[in-house]
């Protein structure tokens, strides 16, 4: 049993490590043979509420210890996804003057709280990974008010929406499997500890899953704006990573706690999203289209967050104030220059 298991263990880490390739390499399968992967689109809240339930059983009451050790930086956290980001995906929806369909996509993508990715990448990155775990922990159990209040508030003017209806979705698709993996993992820690190696390939699958759907289901339509979703996605990713950082900057925190702040704030529950989109689409709410900016950023936000993790494993506290200080010398004399 222990051998399968150091197997599965392996295999787990394995499509963790590769898991950007396996999303891009099925998005375009999906894409190309639609009909194949349409079907899966009916259980797209189930493949997310497996993703939650993993993430349950690794969280226990210490994960929010933090919030009593240093409350400050974890409400800065969250204000910080709360706020940038659906502010940062309002202004990209007016500057390009996105069509209803893909705004209300993009918003949505904005509203959700963070996603758990964010920790592996603060962890790869040298960041603060208890500060991460419990930023991400903290604005998913918010999520059921926050996110469709947020929603309500920016994208009521292009979609009729039901916040309430909403509420009620975060809890079922999100909150539930989450309390149910943190009760099996209090009653049976154990068990649990040995199975959860094995998490990582289960949560691969499902999101594979989730976007293949999306993309299948919105193929026709992605021919003409796929590349404006991307470039949206993209923008939004990583202006999110840059305000979040200049965030932390701004309140002067130490580099592990800036290099969390960012991978926080620049990373989405997008799976949380791509759920939502759907189950307003079957209610005729918001176009299938919607679900579409969830799903790239699925893929993006792991590209990305890979990229910037590795910059910021090799960055340190003396090169940060290298380069600080070299700012400041040719600020100085800029200044000695004009004078």
């Amino acid at each position: 049993m222990s051998k399968l298991i150091s197997y599965l263990g392996h295999l787990s880490s394995f499509f963790s490590k590769t898991f950007a390739f396996w999303v891009i390499f099925f998005a375009v399968i999906a894409y190309l043979n639609p009909e194949f992967f349409k079907p899966i689109a009916a259980y797209i809240s189930i493949l997310l509420g497996v993703v939650m339930f993993g993430m349950g059983l690794t969280l226990s009451p210490h994960d929010f210890s933090e919030v009593l050790k240093r409350p400050v930086q974890v409400l800065v956290g969250i204000a910080g996804q709360f706020i940038i980001m659906p502010t940062l995906a309002f202004a990209l929806v007016l500057v390009l003057n996105l069509p209803p369909e893909i705004a209300s996509g993009v918003m949505l993508v904005g509203c959700c709280p963070g996603g758990t990715a964010s920790n592996v990448m603060s962890f790869i990155g040298k960041g603060d990974v208890p500060l991460s775990v419990t930023i991400t922990a903290c604005t998913t159990l918010l999520a059921p008010v926050v996110t469709p209040t947020l929603f309500y508030f920016f994208a009521s003017q292009w979609i009729n929406i039901d916040p309430y209806s909403m509420f009620i979705s975060i809890i079922q698709i999100v909150i539930l499997p989450i309390v149910a993996g943190v009760f099996l993992n209090f009653m049976f820690r154990k068990t649990v500890s040995q199975v959860v190696v094995c998490l990582p390939m289960v949560s691969v699958f499902a999101i594979i899953s989730i976007v293949a759907a999306v993309v299948a289901s919105s193929a026709e339509k992605l021919a003409t704006t796929g590349l404006l979703i991307f470039a949206v996605v993209v923008l939004h990713n990583c202006l999110g990573y840059m305000f979040g950082y200049s965030m932390a900057k701004l309140l002067k925190m130490g580099l592990p706690q800036k290099k969390t702040m960012a991978i926080e704030i620049g990373m989405q529950n997008s799976g949380l999203s791509v759920a939502l989109a759907n189950k307003l689409a079957m209610t005729g709410a918001v176009d299938p289209i919607a679900a579409v900016p969830g799903a790239i950023f699925s893929v993006w936000h792991n590209i990305s967050g890979t990229i910037i993790a590795t910059i910021f494993a090799n960055m340190s506290e003396k090169n940060e104030e290298g380069n600080e200080s070299a700012e400041d010398e040719d600020k100085q004399e800029l200044r000695h220059s004009l004078s």
